[in-house]
């Protein structure tokens, strides 16, 4: 555990601390806690209240530059280049260990500045954890291949070799989990990193980073660059020969920007980006099982979530009962300051995405849709709460149905036949996650496969997990986070031909 001292910041956490041996302000570059170069800093909002909690450096390219040199040197000139697997994972379980330890103080770190009801913080630490774990065992599982030759007098050997410097790009709505699943798998193959957190929620990256000194990582193979002007530093990423792989987590459109901005550098780049995931109710599904799989999977982190559903197609038979107890569970959900124990709902993270729902709900009204509840700010707790909202008979040219809202809001279309809700749900440009509930065996393995996505829910809203891979298909991003197959994000395959052997 880490001990505190009277040096360290104070932070506004709950009625009833307002002290954390783990909120830091400075950015961590090459083992040193340092400022921005032009002593420049920014401040972190609690959307719940609009406090301060906290401040932090404001970084610019050259602190950038300096954080990636560094990163360079471990991998190329220090100890960690001549790690072996064991010690790599051996430094993953410490790292483990110890947000296992604080879990409960970068629970209330989170809260604080991302709004996220404190329970669902909680279970975002254990879930981010999950890949800490994960990757310190895979670790030790990187394996290369002997391929049987056709000459009698070769081996074909083949290796997995690091990538190299990694740049880090992690969204706000899991603070944690977005790191340590890139992080993880980065530091498992070997690779060092930079990490530029979002500009929202930079104290929980920093409280990781400072655990992840405590467990010992050499000076150099983790680095951290705050800033609120993030396009400079992420076109330094883009077209640095330093910088060998890029991996973010974020919009649509600014992954597209920074696959366009290192492309001349071919740079190995894996984006987890939007989505626009459909959330089908079959006649034959189990209605209670589906309702509460949609309450967990729309109204986490406020909807805040890529892999949330955004269009609810129920079919004809069933479309009136399921909304009916739809708006039951919805009308008792609990909005409110994610300090406060019973909150389930907390707040949008800034203006820009309160005015993005409101915009939205309102352009979906005024083309005919139908608010059966909600559909309104929620004034009296604050300026970014939105009231969990349910809206029936959302046409096609709405915004809601075309794009992602990433708010607390159900849009409701019916629809007759399995062929036409296929049609409707692969009608995006879009391919992160897909649900559907049924209780037919042969309609779950063909709608399955039909859905043009790259994770499939069946009968179930909650599908993340660190053992299986995330990543979706068209404009939602490229490669997978998790699983065994989150480390070929950053490892090298290297061929070796041994010939003129004699035996």
């Amino acid at each position: 555990m880490l001990f505190c001292n009277s040096l360290r910041p104070k932070l506004t956490l709950s009625a009833t601390r307002t002290f954390s041996c783990l909120v830091q302000s400075k950015a961590f570059i090459n083992g040193n806690w340092i400022n921005a170069s032009t002593n420049e800093t920014f401040e972190v909002i609690n959307p719940a209240n609009g406090r301060i909690v906290g401040s932090v450096p404001n970084m610019n390219v050259n602190d950038a530059v300096q954080a990636v040199q560094a990163a360079k040197n471990a991998f190329e000139q220090s100890e960690w280049s001549k790690f072996t697997a064991k010690e790599r994972s051996s430094l993953l379980k410490k790292w483990f260990n110890l947000i296992e330890k604080n879990g409960n103080e970068i629970s209330e770190i989170m809260s604080a500045e991302s709004g996220k009801p404190i329970n669902e913080a909680r279970g975002e630490v254990a879930y981010g954890n999950a890949f800490i774990e994960w990757f310190a065992e895979e670790a030790r599982r990187i394996y290369g291949d002997i391929i049987p030759s056709a000459a009698k007098d070769r081996e074909i050997i083949v290796l997995k070799q690091p990538l190299g410097v990694a740049a880090l790009i992690t969204p706000w709505n899991f603070p944690l989990a977005m790191i340590t699943r890139k992080a993880g798998a980065a530091l498992a193959a070997g690779c060092t990193i930079v990490i530029k957190p979002a500009e929202d929620t930079p104290l929980t990256a920093l409280a990781l980073v400072k655990l992840a000194e405590e467990a010992g990582f050499p000076d150099g193979v983790i680095n951290i660059v705050t800033t609120n002007n993030a396009a400079p530093i992420g076109d330094l990423f883009c077209k640095s020969p330093d910088v060998r792989g890029i991996s973010f987590t974020g919009s649509t459109e600014v992954g597209k920007w920074l696959f366009r901005n290192s492309s001349d550098g071919i740079k190995r780049i894996s984006l987890e980006l939007g989505g626009n995931a459909p959330f089908i109710v079959f006649n034959t599904a189990n209605l209670e099982k589906a309702v509460d799989a949609a309450i967990a999977s729309k109204f986490r982190n406020c909807g805040q979530t890529c892999v949330s559903a955004n269009r609810f197609f129920l079919q004809d038979e069933i479309h009136n009962k399921f909304i009916d107890l739809l708006k039951q569970k919805v009308e008792a959900l609990k909005v409110g300051d994610g300090s406060k124990q019973d909150v389930q709902i907390g707040p949008l993270i800034n203006s820009m995405q309160f005015n993005k729902v409101s915009s939205y709900v309102e352009d979906a009204r005024s083309k005919g849709g139908k608010i059966l509840f909600g559909g309104r700010p929620l004034e009296d707790l604050g300026k970014l709460f939105y009231s969990p909202t349910i809206i029936s008979n959302v046409p096609s040219n709405a915004k809601l149905y075309s794009e992602e809202i990433f708010g607390p809001v159900v849009s409701i279309v019916k629809f007759k036949t399995e062929e036409e809700v296929i049609r409707a749900a692969n009608n995006s440009r879009r391919g992160l996650a897909g649900y559907f509930f049924s209780e037919n065996i042969q309609q779950v393995f063909r709608v399955a496969r039909l859905l043009e996505v790259g994770m499939v829910g069946v009968n179930e809203g909650l599908i993340s997990a660190a053992e299986a891979p995330f990543g979706g298909v068209k404009e939602s991003g490229i490669g997978r986070e998790g699983s065994h197959h989150g480390i070929d994000e950053y490892v090298e395959i290297k061929y070796i031909c041994m010939g003129n052997l004699k035996y």
